[in-house]
């Protein structure tokens, strides 16, 4: 943890969320991503539950925590806010691909359907009055939000400003981009996982992992700290009605 304010990122999901999140992890934030799990405190009415996962990170980002910021700010005064957007038509070509017509819970929960496909204007209505939402709730105190659009440039100066903090020495990161922003190394990486056979891609993580274990590194896929939870709603609901839910 650091002393720092807490920092809440409350864009909608795919809307650069985990490009904050690793832009935080550079900065030396603790983060937690999406936690698909959290669906059923919610359900149940217990926010407070919620809340108090929250509270063991100094950074969130994603879902659900994006749609509980007056919750998040009432319990954790003094935190900061970040707000990420994204021309609406590309955020829903981007959820489309990425949920598709999976049935998603936590969705359920912050749309009233759990479906996208077939359900684009009540998504994309969902999209707008959050962020028309957030913007109200912030009108009076912009010192508390800062609002970012990676698409047009947005990154180190106007975070670090921000939150206080020296620009690092590295570029910012860009995470889950499309290949219409593929650089020349992008683009080299993905010819190559697309001629590597997926077994022989596998065995080299396992290599790279059991040399991480070794050195007591992290697994580069929990950096948001959400993997075993989010393994283990996915492996529940697959139990619960395999012929429902595909993993998303």
């Amino acid at each position: 943890m650091t002393t720092d304010p807490r920092v809440f990122c409350i864009g909608w999901h795919k809307t650069g969320t985990s490009t904050l999140g690793m832009a935080l992890l550079d900065l030396g934030y603790s983060v937690l991503g999406a936690r698909l799990d959290m669906v059923h405190p919610l359900r149940r009415g217990d926010v407070q539950e919620v809340l108090d996962v929250a509270g063991q990170f100094d950074a969130l980002q994603d879902v659900p925590w994006a749609a509980l910021y007056r919750e998040l700010d009432e319990c954790y005064p003094g935190s900061r806010f970040i707000l990420t957007e994204r021309d609406e038509t590309a955020w829903l070509r981007s959820a489309s691909r990425h949920f598709g017509s999976a049935d998603v819970p936590l969705h359920e929960w912050l749309y009233g359907v759990g479906v996208l496909k077939g359900n684009e204007a009540r998504y994309l209505e969902r999209y707008r009055r959050h962020d028309r939402e957030v913007r109200e709730y912030f009108r009076d105190r912009p010192d508390d939000l800062l609002v970012m659009n990676f698409a047009v440039g947005d990154g180190w100066d106007s975070l670090c400003a921000f939150l206080g903090h020296p620009i690092p020495g590295k570029r910012f990161p860009h995470e889950n981009k499309g290949p219409q922003s593929f650089n020349a190394l992008d683009r080299t990486m993905h010819w190559l996982r697309q001629i590597v056979p997926m077994p022989v891609r596998r065995g080299v993580f396992a290599v790279k992992q059991a040399l991480r274990d070794r050195r007591g590194l992290p697994d580069p896929r929990n950096r948001f700290n959400n993997m075993v939870e989010n393994r283990s709603e996915r492996a529940r609901r697959s139990k619960t009605n395999p012929f429902r839910f595909r993993q998303i």
